[in-house]
């Protein structure tokens, strides 16, 4: 979860899947959010704000908008007035009310209401702005049914509320009858910030994020069901009331009844600072469901459209005419008024090619328009919100209140990910900016060649399985992570073709859709395919920037040798790097859209080997600035994870602690963990030792030993298959309230650079949420040795001060167990020292430590016991003295220089003999069996040099018999 969105659910805010599906987990979480709103803000009370220099005044009122045959003033008589629609509002405002500023509407995404946009308003009325909110009809308070933003309906309920504005004291007018006013909104609050800008020229600015152009497009593209998508789309809006989304009477704002505010669109309604207005004799009853239920608050025409569409599969002609009617494409060529444009890349519902789309019409019509591509969307990941919401803020400031001062923003910006925040573990961003918006075919074009046979590409009957692109609320995280080569994208053999690149020459940045040129024929009619493009790295591994498809409708592939198509792959911003292949696939199914019922061939061959690639080369990339969220973040995931604990703790049965083993800090038994979808490889297999009081234990193994995971299953982090862990006599699970005593350092310190250290480990104690006292910050600090430094910035340490800073972190709270992984990494000798007298300090007082490290000689001198591991298993466990003076391993020494590859071999086949090494002075040879007394002779026999033999005392001697023995 993003804790910034959590933490400011604003009116850009993307309606999430989870939340779209209505589940009982989301219900819970809407009702703590509501609970929340109710303790920081009531329906037009005076709200202060600690630390902001104004309150915020908000009043919350009905506003009567007409039904077809209704009564616009709401006073007639008889059914078409009781057929009025009520729509719910809040007026935000901050100084006094003869002050006249501009306006800001806010509009709400789809299956939400206006408490999302509360904060947001908040936010925009302490700025300057008059800030008028709404719940769209069926949603929220709101009466009415869903028209997807009809313009007889929704788009006049705005214009409506322009009308409204005009008549507030509060706002400035540019004529009689002109407010002087913008309009934001994300998804479906960004379609009708665009339809009201186009219908209605009063609008004067607009911030549109993640929505549609087309949506008949959006959900047929190329005249393919996008199933998925549509399925959540309509059965959210396809459930009868009493619902969240309906309306009920005490459903009313505080301090007034559901019929507050009785007067037409221009009635002023409530307007005092208590919210109050006349109350109605009867509460308001809304409209009477009549016809289908199913249709829930949909428009007849909408619901009967969906499902007959989902029935056949595919769309017709009537049902792509009524969505397009309600898109801002019919009115595109009347926006006029200055855009910014947000289209979100991890977005499979409202692609980017609906933002360059609005981009370039918009901007023909001579309006200044700007372009940001967002790392999020519909389908998850970074929605950005804090940076949205200044860039918003910033153009209304230009546009609105003509401040010429006010950076907008480039006119083009596009968010990469840039490496991992060790702080939170999430992706960071960086943008890359732009003089001018490039469009989806770039500044220059690379051309990268093909290769590959004709192909059959099989649909099957019913169009299962189906291929895997993006899934909603999961996607837009693994399309950030394709940058670390993580994906969730999957074909079935058998129903997809594929052409290769050769291994690219040097890297390319690909900003835009890229093209080619295919001919597709097939067994029946029509064909149906998705076209993609992987990154295909050395090894094979293959992953979908983005996560998304392009899918197409090829007509009349049946006929004669088939069709020549030019397919425009998807809107990606990626990176392929050099050695990597650029891989086009063309699959029979995807599991997002419809594909015909009938079983299918298609045979696709290039139509031309080229594939064209846009780049954007002029586009400048600056470092991710450090945002105001990550002073609270500590805190933020503190509450989190209370949150968490107590509403989604797994019911999980740990065992009684073993009272013998209440004094041991650690033991290990029988413990396996294999690899991911496998049953005989294991990363850790049959593993057993114990660790006592006071010792300091080094792990060893080379790389691929099960160290890591050995760890992580001891921190909780992972679950084993097989054995058990004790810590103090404890079974270790996940959470387990004995994880408390232990305290782990692992790859790499992480802090926040503008603080002090002593403040970053006060933060991050306060995050754990236990009591100052036992943090210990003190005895620490003092086993870490930084002295003055603690008081300065992090960004001024050298490395092995953040190394010891990092250690401290891990000791606060004293833990009785410490864990640190290769806390010397990047050390110079001198740190490295330092280090060493860390770890013995900390293990003198009676706790212990296990340390991960490859430096031996390190280990050799730090650490009492270890544990030498390879291939998973236990190769070794004891003192350092007896490991590395051990009586079954010999140093032979050997004059006349290094022994023959013969010679280690003929020694390894000798009975009694486990493993032989190659060491400097001669040979490490571990004896099975054998005694020095009878190897000696057996050398001499094999025609080697020996001058000495002995035990050796060498901890890397030790280590590479032990692994060589394993090998």
């Amino acid at each position: 979860m993003d804790s910034r969105q959590s933490r400011t659910p604003g009116p850009l805010r993307l309606p999430r899947p989870l939340r779209l599906l209505r589940s009982p987990r989301g219900r819970g979480r809407l009702a703590a959010g509501a609970v929340t709103v109710a303790l920081v803000a009531g329906a037009g009370t005076w709200a202060a704000v600690a630390g902001e220099p104004a309150a915020v005044h908000r009043a919350d009122r009905y506003l009567t908008m007409p039904a077809p045959g209704g009564d616009a003033d709401g006073d007639g008589e008889g059914a078409a007035a009781r057929r009025n629609v009520r729509i719910d509002t809040s007026f935000y405002t901050s100084g006094p009310a003869s002050e006249r500023r501009p306006a800001v509407l806010l509009g709400h995404g789809f299956g939400g209401s206006k408490k999302d946009l509360h904060e947001q308003a908040e936010g925009l009325a302490r700025d300057g702005y008059a800030v008028l909110t709404w719940s769209a009809r069926g949603f929220g308070k709101s009466t009415g049914r869903i028209g997807l933003n009809d313009k007889e309906n929704e788009v006049a309920d705005v214009r409506r509320l322009v009308d409204w504005l005009a008549t507030r004291p509060e706002v400035r007018l540019d004529a009689d009858g002109d407010p002087r006013v913008g309009i934001a909104g994300a998804s479906y609050g960004g379609a009708i910030s665009l339809l009201a800008a186009g219908h209605d020229q009063r609008i004067d600015a607009i911030a549109a994020q993640n929505t549609y152009w087309d949506l008949s497009e959006a959900l047929f593209p190329d005249g393919v069901f996008k199933k998925l998508w549509s399925g959540i789309f309509f059965t959210t809006g396809s459930t009868p009331v009493p619902t969240d989304m309906g309306p009920s009477p005490e459903d009313a704002p505080d301090g007034g009844g559901a019929g507050q505010g009785t007067g037409g669109a221009g009635d002023t309604g409530a307007t005092g600072g208590g919210g109050g207005g006349r109350a109605p004799e009867a509460p308001f009853q809304p409209e009477p469901l009549t016809g289908d239920r199913s249709c829930g608050r949909f428009e007849t025409a909408l619901c009967e459209m969906y499902e007959r569409v989902a029935v056949a599969g595919k769309p017709d002609a009537e049902a792509e005419k009524l969505l397009r009617e309600r898109s801002p494409v019919t009115v595109g060529d009347r926006i006029k008024a200055p855009t910014l444009v947000l289209g979100g890349q991890a977005d499979s519902l409202f692609p980017l090619s609906h933002a360059d789309a609005m981009a370039r019409q918009i901007k023909e019509n001579g309006a200044p328009v700007s372009v940001d591509w967002l790392a999020g969307g519909h389908d998850g990941g970074d929605q950005e919100t804090e940076r949205v919401r200044q860039r918003v803020g910033a153009w209304f400031d230009r546009h609105l209140k003509g401040d010429e001062e006010a950076d907008t923003g480039a006119a083009f910006r596009v968010s990469r990910t840039g490496g991992f925040d060790s702080t939170n573990g999430r992706v960071q961003l960086s943008g890359a900016t732009g003089d001018h918006y490039p469009g989806l075919d770039g500044d220059k074009t690379r051309t990268v060649r093909l290769a590959g046979r004709e192909q059959t590409a099989a649909n099957p009957a019913g169009g299962t399985p189906a291929a895997v692109s993006s899934v909603p609320g999961l996607s837009g995280a693994a399309a950030q992570l394709t940058a670390f080569g993580a994906g969730v994208a999957l074909d079935f053999p058998g129903q997809a073709a594929a052409f290769d690149s050769e291994p690219l020459t040097s890297a390319v940045r690909v900003t835009g859709a890229p093209t080619a040129r295919v001919r597709v024929a097939s067994d029946t009619e029509d064909a149906v395919l998705f076209a993609k493009v992987y990154d295909v790295g050395p090894g094979g591994s293959q992953l979908l920037p983005s996560q998304l498809v392009a899918p197409v409708r090829v007509g009349g592939a049946g006929e004669g040798d088939g069709r020549t198509v030019e397919l425009r792959l998807p809107v990606i911003d990626h990176k392929f790097e050099a050695g990597h292949r650029m891989r086009l696939v063309l699959s029979a199914t995807d599991m997002g859209y419809a594909s015909p019922l009938e079983p299918a061939e298609y045979r696709v061959s290039l139509a031309d080997t080229d594939l064209t690639v846009p780049t954007a080369p002029g586009l400048t990339t600056g470092n991710g600035g450090l945002p105001a969220w990550v002073w609270g973040l500590p805190l933020a995931g503190a509450a989190l994870g209370a949150v968490l604990l107590l509403t989604g703790r797994r019911r999980v049965t740990t065992p009684a602690p073993d009272p013998a083993l209440a004094g041991v800090p650690l033991e290990i038994t029988g413990l396996g963990k294999r690899y991911a979808k496998s049953a005989d490889r294991y990363a850790v297999q049959d593993l057993s030792f114990r660790v006592e009081r006071g010792q300091v234990l080094g792990l060893l193994g080379p790389n691929g030993a099960g160290k890591t995971t050995t760890l992580r299953m001891l921190m909780g982090l992972i679950t084993p298959d097989a054995g058990e862990i004790h810590v103090f006599g404890h079974a270790i699970r996940p959470g387990a309230p004995v994880l408390s005593r232990v305290g782990a350092f692992v790859e790499g310190p992480g802090f926040l650079p503008h603080l002090s250290g002593r403040a970053n480990l006060e933060l991050y104690w306060q995050a754990t949420g236990r009591p100052a006292d036992e943090a210990h910050l003190d005895e620490a600090l003092e086993i870490a040795g930084l002295g003055d430094a603690l008081e300065r910035a992090v960004r001024t340490y050298s490395q092995g001060m953040r190394q010891r800073l990092a250690i401290a972190q891990a000791m606060l709270g004293l833990p009785d167990l410490l864990i640190l992984d290769e806390p010397t990494n990047g050390l110079d000798p001198p740190q490295i020292r330092e280090m060493r007298g860390v770890m013995v300090r900390y293990a003198e007082g009676g706790r212990t430590v296990i340390v991960s490290s490859h430096l031996l000689a390190e280990v050799e001198q730090t650490c009492t016991h270890l544990v030498v591991m390879d291939r998973g298993r236990l190769v070794s466990a004891g003192p350092v003295a007896e490991i590395t003076g051990s009586g079954d391993t010999l140093l032979v020494g050997v004059a006349g220089g290094p022994v023959s590859d013969e010679s280690v071999d003929a020694v390894a086949a000798l009975k009694g003999v486990d493993s032989v090494v190659r060491a400097e002075e001669g040979l490490l040879v571990r004896l099975d069996g054998m005694t020095a007394s009878q190897l000696l002779p057996e050398l001499v026999r094999l025609g080697i040099p020996v001058d000495r033999v002995g035990p050796h005392r060498r901890l890397e001697d030790a280590f590479l018999t032990l692994i060589g023995g394993a090998a």
